[in-house]
């Protein structure tokens, strides 16, 4: 089984990641208290702790699954090329609408990490919230064929 890892938001551009326990993720707001939650394709960011740790390898170390600066962190699901299915974490229902595109601020995190997570779509998948929830670390994720 699939579980939910980390939580975190960031309540600015730019600004350091916040680490929760739970969170409200809305259609709205994306998870809530995050800048980016307006609707859209990037609501909401989803990154698997082995595409990771799979990119912290290729750069010869380990690092917080924070710097990357996703929202949910999950372990036990592969997430390539898996644009249009439906990650479920309790009633929360997340699309996947593309791939997360790493950033050049993925070089000041340690250099070669931007072309590590790169590679199999280790830096994530962005996500529209379907259906509001709230999350809490240790929950079940299920990815959902439709």
């Amino acid at each position: 089984m699939a579980s939910l890892l980390g939580i975190a938001i960031r309540n600015k551009p730019r600004g350091e990641m916040i680490l929760l326990q739970r969170a409200e993720v809305t259609p709205e707001k994306g998870t809530v208290g995050d800048f980016r939650g307006k609707p859209g394709k990037r609501q909401v960011t989803v990154l698997t702790q082995e595409g990771w740790q799979a990119a912290c390898a290729d750069v010869g170390g380990s690092l917080p699954w924070h710097k990357r600066r996703a929202n949910l962190y999950i372990e036990g699901l592969a997430l390539p090329q898996s644009q249009g299915q439906i990650i479920g974490i309790g009633k929360l229902r997340l699309l996947i609408t593309q791939e997360t595109d790493p950033c050049e601020r993925m070089e000041h995190v340690a250099p070669g990490l931007l072309a590590a997570l790169a590679s199999e779509w280790r830096g994530g998948v962005c996500c529209r919230v379907l259906t509001a929830g709230v999350v809490e670390v240790g929950d079940d994720v299920v990815l959902i064929d439709e």
